[in-house]
């Protein structure tokens, strides 16, 4: 009852704020979770202005960032039923709603950064965006995340057995609770908005996630361990409702497409300093930034590729994406 009275109360905030708009142009408006100061919101902005530009003021950008139309799952839905026209979640959500995404969760599917790239920009990262067009979903672009890591309040993690009990908050994902699992750790699926309060409480030991959302969340107050492992690369990912999409014209569907394209490649070299300056930070505050051995914990997670020997489709997907170069 409780979640039918926010959606219905959000749609009418949506509906009562695109009253007064010229009824020439179309106002598009995008949802997320970040902070303002985030890359992602950065590059968002650009976007608005890039399009702005190419469609000569017939399609606007209108953002809502910090959560204030919802939790990630919560602006799919938004999406799917056409009550929202665009947000950015991570792949790690998605998987709820286009099952193949859930490619992305496999822990160290990527040799490096620059393979997670080639894969994105490539066919199959064309083929996961297309896969959400049956769930009303059309997937635009993605945005670089980095790599996921554990960082925790009380003790270092040096191994995966120190994750041993540990209560490590998890998006609301399948793979990411897995994942943990194979580490030994309880995995806890928590909203980003309640996990500063609930690592303070205690309701968790710790979480995992890319340097910039450590810092600008300011988790790093309260955790003062950080072990990159660098278990996951999950990109966040641009998304659009086939409602509103459906209903641009080719030239404005272009128009947005090339907005959104060239927002994510001003994002990744905005990214990339976020990266460097977000641990500079979290290091000066206090953070003890641990580099453990990679292997000790690939090796904990070979279970989780086992479990899609059954399934050609998705075996199929994770051996094209480790034969790309």
């Amino acid at each position: 009852m409780h979640k039918l009275l926010f959606i219905t109360s959000l749609i009418s905030i949506l509906f009562l704020s695109g009253c007064g708009d010229d009824k020439t142009d179309k106002v598009i408006k995008l949802a997320h979770g970040l902070d303002v100061n985030h890359s992602v919101h950065i590059a968002m902005l650009k976007m608005g202005e890039d399009l702005e530009q190419l469609s000569g003021g017939k399609l606007k950008l209108e953002i809502y960032p910090s959560q204030q139309l919802g939790t990630e799952r919560e602006c799919i839905e938004l999406l799917q039923i056409g009550s929202l026209d665009m947000t950015k979640v991570s792949v790690g959500v998605m998987e709820n709603f286009a099952p193949k995404m859930k490619i992305f969760g496999l822990p160290f599917l990527f040799r490096d950064r620059q393979h997670s790239f080639n894969v994105l920009d490539g066919p199959i990262g064309q083929q996961l965006l297309d896969d959400g067009t049956q769930y009303w979903i059309k997937g635009l672009a993605y945005y670089d995340a980095g790599s996921r890591s554990f960082y925790t309040k009380d003790q270092p993690i040096n191994t995966p057995e120190d994750l041993k009990g540990l209560k490590v908050r998890v998006m609301e994902s399948v793979s990411a609770i897995e994942m943990v699992k194979s580490f030994g750790g309880s995995p806890t699926p928590i909203s980003w908005g309640e996990l500063y309060t609930s690592l303070q409480q205690g309701v968790v030991d710790g979480a995992e996630n890319n340097p910039p959302s450590f810092y600008l969340s300011r988790h790093y107050e309260v955790c003062k361990f950080y072990s990159l492992d660098e278990h996951t690369v999950l990109p966040d990912v641009l998304i659009m409702g086939t409602h509103f999409w459906d209903a641009l014209t080719k030239q404005e569907q272009e128009w947005l497409q090339k907005a959104a394209d060239n927002s994510v490649k001003f994002q990744r070299e905005l990214w990339a300093k976020a990266e460097q300056d977000a641990l500079a930070e979290v290091e000066k505050a206090g953070v003890q930034i641990i580099r453990p051995d990679k292997k000790l914990f690939k090796a904990k997670v070979q279970g989780i590729y086992d479990q899609y020997e059954n399934d050609p489709d998705m075996k199929e997907l994770i051996q094209n994406i480790l034969e790309t170069e």
